[in-house]
């Protein structure tokens, strides 16, 4: 049977450039934008600065808009899962190192019960975004125009 979960999706921005990670642990997890589940009770704009707090260890995040959702089967990934998916771009307020680690102690449910190690960088809009693993980057585009209609 098919799951349905919901998913916050955070863009977070700082100085041109767009937080992503990868699992050094494992690379078949690809490049992503930090993520995680809705809980039940929670609002999207709630979740989404819940998941990139606990992922990133970033405390200085602002919720700056809302940028659209979407729906993505899991299945090329083996999964049986139908993720609806809201994604906002987050603003990232104090001078971040370029790079650094951050262990998730939270995982999703359906995760491994032990921390997860995140490896984090910043690349710069929009040349340098590597490709993002399941349909991430979907909404980039709309990122890209609501920072341009900003400056």
């Amino acid at each position: 049977m098919t799951t349905h979960t919901r998913k916050a999706l955070a863009y977070i921005t700082h100085g041109g450039r767009l937080l992503v990670f990868r699992h050094p642990d494992d690379p078949e997890a690809g490049i992503q934008v930090p993520a995680g589940t809705i809980e039940q009770d929670e609002r999207p704009e709630e979740a989404v600065l819940r998941e990139a707090r606990e992922e990133t260890g970033l405390t200085a995040l602002r919720l700056v808009r809302f940028l659209g959702t979407d729906e993505r089967d899991m299945a090329d990934f083996g999964r049986d899962e139908i993720q609806h998916r809201w994604f906002y771009h987050l603003r990232c307020e104090d001078p971040p190192s370029a790079t650094w680690r951050h262990w998730e102690t939270h995982p999703s449910v359906g995760m491994p019960i032990e921390p997860i190690l995140f490896e984090f960088f910043w690349a710069r809009l929009p040349d340098d975004v590597p490709e993002l693993i399941a349909d991430q980057g979907r909404m980039l585009s709309l990122l890209l125009a609501a920072l341009s209609d900003e400056v």
